[in-house]
């Protein structure tokens, strides 16, 4: 019988049950392709992340992240978590994941990860549609500024700016969900992630609904905060700037997001980062 060690750390949060749980193997060599997913699913957390040896020397690991149904190219959160478990080979990591290289700076309990894309924009999705999908007015769907749009730093969502009232009453209609793939064909016919945000002061606050790909709602997307951050810089002048948002909230388990966006030769380049917690660890035997 085969034995692999795990962890559970909370990440975007400073303290215990807050943020948005996720499950590390530090040492995954031996496992198999689907051994990895069923594990996830076993979970039943947002993502599972696979710590390997990396193929180039010079980085620090190869990541593989799963979800409830399949693996990722790139998350948030995962990367997040997974370099504060990792926190003991150094401060500044590299991570090989399939979407690319993914830097990761680590400083005391603050782990900041740059997104291994620019920014991409994909199609629109109609407001009337995604309004349906998550129980609220299409006229409470906000298009002064940009209207839901796909966009993607390494991980594509749909992203769109909603009331802040329309966003604490959100409720992801499973049935709708899989009605609107059948018309809303971007992200295949398995995957819809919705990331609404709303104005809240100073701050913005989001929620992710991805029931399709076993997520009925997220606490804390890394990998949708980053493509929210470029896509909002790419709609003014400046050259850089930063974001904190607020997710999680509804399911009570508040997260805090420090997203930032800045010019690059390439694009828009996006980071985001937080705080990490540690609650559990174990063995897996197989």
């Amino acid at each position: 019988m085969r034995s692999f060690e795990f962890v559970t750390v909370d990440v975007f949060t400073d303290r215990r049950f807050g943020g948005n749980p996720l499950a590390v193997f530090p040492d995954a060599q031996g496992l198999t392709d689907a051994e990895m997913q069923s594990l996830a699913a076993e979970f039943n957390l947002s993502e599972t992340t696979f710590v390997l040896p990396p193929a180039d020397a010079a980085n620090t690991a190869r990541i593989r992240i799963f979800n409830r149904t399949s693996e990722m190219p790139f998350a948030g959160h995962p990367n997040v978590g997974t370099g504060w478990v990792l926190r003991g080979r150094g401060s500044a990591l590299r991570f090989e994941e399939i979407a690319g290289l993914v830097e990761v700076n680590v400083s005391g309990d603050i782990v900041t990860i740059d997104a291994p894309q620019p920014l991409s924009l994909g199609p629109e999705m109609p407001a009337d549609l995604l309004a349906a999908c998550v129980g609220i007015a299409p006229g409470e769907v906000v298009v002064r500024s940009h209207r839901p749009v796909m966009a993607s730093v390494g991980n594509s969502f749909v992203v769109a700016e909603v009331m802040p009232e329309a966003l604490t009453r959100a409720v992801p209609d499973i049935a709708r969900f899989r009605e609107a793939v059948t018309s809303y064909t971007a992200l295949g016919p398995r995957r819809l992630p919705l990331y609404l945000y709303a104005q809240d002061g100073a701050r913005l606050r989001a929620r992710m609904f991805s029931p399709l790909s076993g997520t009925v709602e997220d606490a804390a997307t890394g990998s949708a905060a980053t493509p929210l951050a470029a896509l909002l810089l790419s709609l003014g002048s400046e050259q850089e700037r930063r974001y904190d948002i607020v997710q999680g909230v509804e399911m009570g388990r508040p997260s805090l997001l420090n997203a930032s966006a800045r010019r690059a030769a390439d694009g828009i380049r996006a980071s985001v980062g937080g705080g990490c917690v540690p609650v559990l660890k174990g063995e897996v035997s197989l």
